[in-house]
């Protein structure tokens, strides 16, 4: 008989991870997201990838603003299984409890390294070559469940932006959760418990951390243009014709012969996207 699994998810990293899961045939009999959202200088009502992704597949989405107050309709679904991949909140342990083979939780980093809210951003800002998937079982606290499975990941062209590890690390993730799901299932799977001693937390990033200051370390400017790309960006502040002006970096390369980064393409404050030699040509 098919298990019924629901999906916990929000972000890129999580379509993802559906799209990789449903072409290994894995099917899902809902997806729980967070409420649409406000983007933009209009504040357009937008709902999270989860959902566009849900909705193009025809799988029926649960968006709770509280996820205490699930309890019941997640209930009445009789779960299995919940697979959770960048949900973006704590769950906590009454939902844990609902499925009864509890929840999985793809996390992109070799934990108990970069718990947390934003492990692939702090990864490339550390420039860390430690790099790779983890399937815990999960418990009420954040990344912290025994372990069900790891995939350390070797990354060519480091550093990657953001979006590219994303995929890959979705990808793998999807792999080892699949190679390693019927031995949970069956019990046959040893689960092993985390080094809670050598954890590390990565915290939520915020638009301000996109800014840099070009005068400074060329190389870890260059890895926060990776780590922020797409969202939130990254920018730097500079005076033009006696006002205090932000510009945002669109495109960004690192020349390692000479130590420096260099920038190709910008949007400075109130106009369009031009090469960075013009701009520096005022």
């Amino acid at each position: 008989m098919q298990n019924k699994i629901i999906f916990f998810g929000t972000s890129i990293f999580s379509v993802e991870v559906l799209e990789q899961l449903k072409a290994r045939g894995l099917i899902f009999d809902a997806i729980v997201t967070t409420v649409d959202k406000p983007k933009g200088r209009k504040l357009i009502m937008t709902p999270p990838p989860a959902k566009v992704w849900a909705t193009e597949n025809n799988v029926k989405v649960f968006q709770f603003e509280k996820l205490k107050d699930s309890i019941d309709e997640l209930k009445n679904l009789n779960p299995d299984l919940f697979i959770v991949a960048s949900y973006g909140k704590i769950i906590p342990q009454s939902i844990l409890d609902l499925p009864k083979n509890g929840a999985l939780n793809i996390h992109p980093s070799i934990l108990p390294e970069y718990r947390g809210a934003s492990p692939l951003q702090t990864c490339i800002l550390d420039d860390s070559k430690n790099i790779g998937v983890t399937i815990i079982k999960m418990d009420a606290e954040m990344d912290h469940g025994p372990i069900v499975a790891m995939k350390k990941v070797d990354v060519k062209n480091w550093p990657i932006n953001v979006l590219e590890l994303k995929k890959l690390l979705g990808k793998e993730g999807s792999d080892i959760l699949i190679a390693n799901l019927e031995g949970y299932l069956d019990g046959s799977l040893k689960l092993v418990e985390q080094d809670h001693s050598k954890a590390t937390f990565t915290k939520k990033i915020t638009k301000a951390d996109g800014e840099i200051d070009i005068s400074g370390d060329q190389w870890k400017n260059y890895l926060k243009t990776q780590a922020f790309f797409g969202w939130p960006g990254t920018f730097f502040f500079t005076e033009r014709h006696g006002k205090k002006i932000r510009v945002k970096i669109n495109s960004a390369s690192f020349d390692k012969e000479n130590n420096k980064m260099m920038i190709e393409k910008v949007t400075p404050e109130g106009g369009k996207e031009m090469a960075y030699a013009d701009f520096l040509r005022g």
